[in-house]
């Protein structure tokens, strides 16, 4: 069962943190172990289920929270996926200790395996020890981490056409420092 961690700093208060973390809809705007997840509105919460894709999946999964400790702690355990080498249970656990300036973030990812594919847990550890990090630097920027003082100094226009395809082209970018805000429960609705 392989399991793997990595630690960031965010610079926002943890409940702040925790509300993003608990709308598992914002999975897909970082972590590489999501696809996508469905817009259905849920309440977050322990036992809340969302139904998401693992990526090189062709059919939606469920995803369900395992555990919900406000501003400390949240777990999403994914459906079993088969394979014909066994199979597969994903874990994503988010650990917060908050700090004066803002909060750290653990974030670990564990694969549960079965049959033949615990014979690559040593090749599924390494994938999460080269994403993991990756994903990290993702989350902790979307929420507003480690911005250059040049770039919010000084930042060119960019005509119509060059800007990037997808759904937030062409929507307004949140002033340096300032979260979007939405109707949804703690003010994060950054996947809808």
């Amino acid at each position: 069962m392989p399991s793997v961690s990595t630690s960031v700093f965010v610079p926002r208060p943890d409940t702040e943190v925790f509300d993003f973390l608990a709308d598992a809809r914002n999975l897909a705007l970082w972590s590489s172990g999501v696809s996508a997840v469905d817009s259905d509105d849920v309440v977050p919460g322990r036992d809340a289920a969302y139904r998401y894709r693992y990526p090189g999946r062709r059919r939606p999964h469920r995803l369900v929270c395992a555990d919900f400790q406000p501003s400390r702690r949240i777990v999403f355990r994914g459906q079993r996926m088969w394979s014909p080498l066994g199979t597969q249970v994903p874990v994503y656990g988010f650990d917060l200790i908050p700090h004066a300036d803002g909060t750290m973030v653990r974030l670990s990812v564990t694969s549960c395996l079965s049959a033949a594919l615990l014979l690559l847990a040593p090749v599924v550890a390494m994938a999460w020890r080269r994403d993991l990090p990756v994903d990290a630097g993702k989350f902790r920027d979307l929420l507003g981490g480690a911005v250059p003082a040049a770039a919010t100094l000084k930042s060119p226009a960019l005509p119509a056409a060059s800007l990037p395809a997808g759904p937030s082209a062409g929507a307004p970018a949140p002033a340096a420092g300032a979260l979007p805000v939405s109707s949804a429960p703690g003010g994060f609705d950054y996947a809808h």
